[in-house]
């Protein structure tokens, strides 16, 4: 596996088994659903900031964000 790709996210066994159940009722793996979860927070974070979903992203990664 291509270790710049991928990586483990260790979550409480009681928080993976609901991401399971949301993503079976929507067809979707866990991996999927999480990131749906995730560009939709980060979505909403961007709105209530009033910046681009990108400008958002950046200052995140640059440590910015608050």
């Amino acid at each position: 596996m291509d270790i710049n790709k991928w990586k483990s996210l260790a979550v409480r066994k009681e928080d993976h088994t609901k991401l399971c159940a949301i993503a079976k009722s929507k067809r979707r793996g866990p991996g999927a659903q999480f990131s749906k979860i995730l560009d939709e927070y980060i979505k909403v974070m961007a709105k209530r900031k009033n910046q681009t979903v990108e400008a958002y992203v950046k200052s995140l990664l640059n440590g910015s964000a608050k």
